[in-house]
């Protein structure tokens, strides 16, 4: 039998030189090439702005390849659970109190990660479709058989506002009585008054923008609002990807997110909001 040529023995190479480099290709792609499609951050939010936060999600995992697992609540359950687990990228309470509260346990560093302002809200009375009650004011609130909701106040953020509302109207003891719910979160308590449970709950205005088919606003007079509410959030020092954290921050107060907040009611600016509660004050973080 005729031996091969040895000009013949490089050609006979190549196709496993070839299957070789795929090979390795694929393994450099696995390892490095496909890695920031799987790349991911995790959120806990209170969900005073839950469907701001689905939306963007959405939109922020389709234009950068990142997912981001959202976990909403009440700002001080979540943050409860932050410190019991030492997870979590950002952190996003419904006001600005469980934020400076997060400094303090250092589950944020506002030194080294300030907080980004996103939104501001006000509070309000959401009252069920055509206000069957013909609840008018913060007064009508202690009326006999009047069915009240509000957000717990020991963790959720707009139950402290509401209950701090009552007690500077001297109102609390009266209204109190007429409570029948606490909620353990923002949506909850919205949820209340879409669902008939209750007749009234005190709120953020945007529980309204929410579900505009099933509820209605009822404005509080604006000398008796004490604080003006705002939504801000920081990159937890739990992080281990702080780059991305601060890229979906910087996403959700970039002028491409202005008209998604819009859309569920929030205000952009202190301006706006200043017009439902002038005298109101702002709390500082840091």
């Amino acid at each position: 039998m005729k031996p091969s040529s040895p000009h013949l023995r490089p050609l006979r190479i190549l196709p496993f030189i070839s299957l070789v480099l795929i090979a390795l290709g694929m393994v450099i792609y696995t390892f490095y090439g496909s890695n920031s499609s799987h790349q991911s951050i995790v959120v806990f939010a209170g969900a005073a702005a839950a469907p701001v936060y689905r939306e963007a999600a959405s939109i922020f995992e389709s234009k950068y390849g990142i997912k981001v697992e959202i976990n909403l609540g009440g700002s001080g359950s979540l943050l409860s659970s932050m410190e019991i687990t030492r997870k979590g990228d950002i952190y996003i309470p419904g006001s600005p109190e469980y934020l400076a509260l997060a400094n303090e346990k250092n589950v944020v560093n506002l030194t080294e990660h300030p907080a980004k302002i996103l939104a501001y809200l006000v509070p309000a009375i959401i009252v069920q479709k055509g206000n069957p009650k013909n609840i008018t004011s913060i007064e009508d609130l202690a009326k006999p058989g009047i069915r009240v909701g509000i957000g717990d106040p020991k963790s959720v953020c707009v139950g402290l506002y509401a209950k701090e509302i009552l007690e500077r109207s001297g109102l609390w003891g009266a209204v109190s009585r007429n409570i029948v719910v606490y909620e353990t979160s923002c949506e909850a308590t919205a949820q209340l008054i879409y669902i008939g449970a209750v007749d009234a709950v005190i709120g953020w205005h945007v529980f309204y923008h929410w579900n505009p088919e099933r509820a209605d606003i009822v404005w509080i007079e604006p000398s008796i609002i004490p604080k003006i509410g705002y939504i801000a959030g920081a990159v937890t020092t739990y992080s281990k990807n702080k780059a991305l954290a601060e890229k979906f921050l910087d996403f959700l107060a970039s002028q491409d997110m202005r008209d998604v907040w819009a859309k569920y009611g929030y205000f952009s600016t202190l301006e706006e909001a200043r017009v439902y509660a002038p005298n109101a004050v702002i709390e500082e973080l840091g």
